[in-house]
């Protein structure tokens, strides 16, 4: 990947997409399309990208859709993936296709017949090329693209509108929950902050109220997928041993020596690491109960953390007593000795 432009716009552009989209009735998306057959309700052929977006599109389209999802393993670089003959085949033979874009999988819209709708996470947030293309970990994004989603199959199978927007509706119930998660930990917890291996869960992180401190050298070299400084790897380990942060997030799926020297440091610290995908893993079959769960792991090794620093803290309390108390003790036998030895002095020199 190349260097992102400034995350604090990017924010913003979906955001800013996110309310376009939501002001947007059934059917008025930005590829409006006439059915060939107004009156089908066979399901959609739908091919994504990655199963992180196909997995919403399936929330939305339930049965009305038949998903594919070209890119579903949490140990693959996603980055470096080259589709086969047979994906492109597929892709070129989709009614829709539902892509990330912003340089993350630009082999996915290389095949698209003239017929294909491409419902692109990029387009509808206003991301582009080189900036952070994980755009599925951000509220915004997700909310962006799930009514997209819902105006794409309304248009392509109009006859089953009521059946597209009804799950729209459960997704939007099921994603505030998630919100709501997210604003729980807020409250619970003041200021935190964190250092990545690699900026995958950025938007998450930021939703999530974490601020980054991953040291700037490193993250410009991971971004541009360059091998890091060893000043930038001893300043993030510094960073780690001082505890200036409260967890290191991790993605599996782009592990280097680099990272693994990280996560040792985070471990001999005592500094909880989290890991994270770029794909969701077969344990979940939507995307909210992905994010759900990230959420709730984030949650609990800040809690656990947390709990083992008041406990050491504890500890160290008592241990400090017992010692005072044990030196007190000491203190007292030493004068009840000295005394003794005293009178005794006495009553033989008397």
């Amino acid at each position: 990947m190349g260097m992102h432009r400034n995350l604090k716009s990017i924010i913003a552009a979906v955001a800013a997409g996110a309310l376009v989209l939501a002001t947007a009735g059934c059917g008025q998306g930005s590829n409006a399309t006439e059915p060939s057959d107004p009156s089908d309700t066979s399901p959609i052929n739908v091919v994504a990208s990655v199963n992180q977006w196909g997995s919403l599109a399936r929330q939305i389209g339930g049965d009305d859709v038949a998903v594919t999802s070209i890119l579903s393993s949490t140990g693959v670089d996603a980055h470096d993936f080259e589709p086969k003959t047979s994906d492109a085949a597929k892709i070129a033979k989709a009614e829709v296709v539902v892509s990330n874009g912003a340089g993350y999988d630009s082999w996915s819209t290389k095949s698209l017949s003239r017929t294909t709708i491409n419902v692109s996470a990029a387009s509808v947030t206003g991301a582009m090329d080189g900036d952070n293309p994980h755009l599925w970990f951000s509220k915004d994004a997700r909310a962006g693209m799930a009514k997209e989603l819902t105006d794409t199959f309304c248009r392509v199978r109009p006859a089953l509108r009521k059946d597209f927007e009804k799950r729209y509706e459960q997704w939007k119930t099921q994603e505030e929950q998630v919100e709501k998660l997210m604003s729980d930990f807020a409250d619970a917890h003041a200021d935190p902050s964190y250092a990545a291996t690699e900026a995958v869960a950025y938007y998450l992180m930021a939703d999530m109220g974490f601020k980054d401190k991953t040291p700037k050298g490193y993250a410009q070299s991971a971004a541009s997928e360059g091998e890091a400084a060893p000043a930038d790897l001893q300043e993030f380990q510094s960073l780690i041993e001082s505890h200036e942060v409260d967890v290191v997030v991790n993605n599996t799926q782009e592990a280097s020596d680099a990272t693994n020297m990280i996560t040792g440091s985070a471990g001999k610290s005592d500094v909880p690491v989290f890991d994270v995908t770029e794909q969701m893993p077969d344990d979940y079959t939507t995307l909210t109960d992905w994010i759900a769960a990230l959420v709730g792991d984030l949650s609990d090794l800040l809690d656990t953390a947390e709990t083992g620093d008041a406990d050491a803290g504890e500890a160290a309390g008592e241990t400090g007593e017992s010692a005072g108390e044990s030196a007190d003790a000491a203190s007292d036998g030493a004068s009840e000795e000295t005394s003794g030895t005293e009178s005794d002095t006495s009553s033989d020199a008397q």
